[in-house]
């Protein structure tokens, strides 16, 4: 089940994922709108082509597709995701992830690597950030076990995989381990891409909220290692 360590996929056997994409390709096709597809696509940096679908609209559509379905096991998560994640339209991709999100607690720890070729497959903001704040934090924080997976994702190639290790803990609060949050932070200050700066600050605004004054005092120390937008980010909301 799931993906091999070489990245293939492997699509689980599941009479729900089939049920859920032949009701899911109709209900969303039948809802296209051609024009607002391509300002969709444009806005998205042509990541992926675009059914057109606002949030709002497909998630009433989802919500159809859903009724009086049953609730899945590990397997039928795995097959769903995987196959939205071979259809082309973006909004597919957004319904799996709106899916793994609401039936997390049904996800053990082998759902890990399903999670990093979800994240390093098709791979833009709009994707990752919900994966790694909703699934993968999920899975880490049901299992601390897989904080030494994070401590990998954090120096890989792959910058949405580090982007993923930087963002886990968003929804964490007081539960969050500042010790490898500052610790990633430092990590990947160097980092050269956009995306990973902005991570940073995001983090470190997320956690602000519940302590503002550590992150003023390691942003304080720390300081020279960032990117003037990291700490812009994570100074935000709470001044230097």
């Amino acid at each position: 089940m799931g993906v091999t360590a070489s990245g293939t996929s492997e699509v689980p056997n599941s009479v729900l994922a089939d049920t859920l994409l032949e009701r899911l390709t109709v209900t969303y096709a039948a809802a296209a709108d051609p024009q607002r597809a391509q300002s969709m696509r444009a806005y998205m940096k042509d990541i992926a082509p675009f059914l057109g679908l606002t949030t709002p609209e497909r998630r009433v559509l989802s919500r159809t597709v859903l009724l009086n379905t049953a609730r899945p096991d590990e397997a039928d998560c795995v097959a769903v995701a995987l196959r939205c994640w071979t259809l082309p339209e973006r909004e597919y991709q957004y319904f799996a992830v709106d899916y793994l999100h609401r039936h997390v607690q049904r996800l053990s720890s082998d759902f890990l690597p399903v999670a990093r070729h979800l994240v390093s497959t098709v791979s833009w903001w709009d994707t990752v950030d919900a994966l790694a704040s909703h699934v993968v934090g999920g899975l880490v924080a049901a299992d601390p076990g897989l904080k030494t997976d994070m401590d990998a994702w954090i120096e890989d190639d792959d910058l949405w995989v580090a982007r993923t290790a930087l963002l886990h803990q968003l929804r964490y609060k007081d539960a969050t381990d500042t010790e490898r949050l500052f610790g990633y932070c430092v990590r990947q200050a160097g980092h050269p891409d956009f995306f990973i700066r902005k991570a940073i600050g995001w983090c470190l605004r997320e956690y602000a909220k519940t302590d503002p004054q550590a992150v003023r005092d390691f942003v304080a120390r720390e300081r020279g290692r960032f990117a003037p937008l990291s700490v812009r980010e994570a100074l935000k909301n709470i001044g230097p």
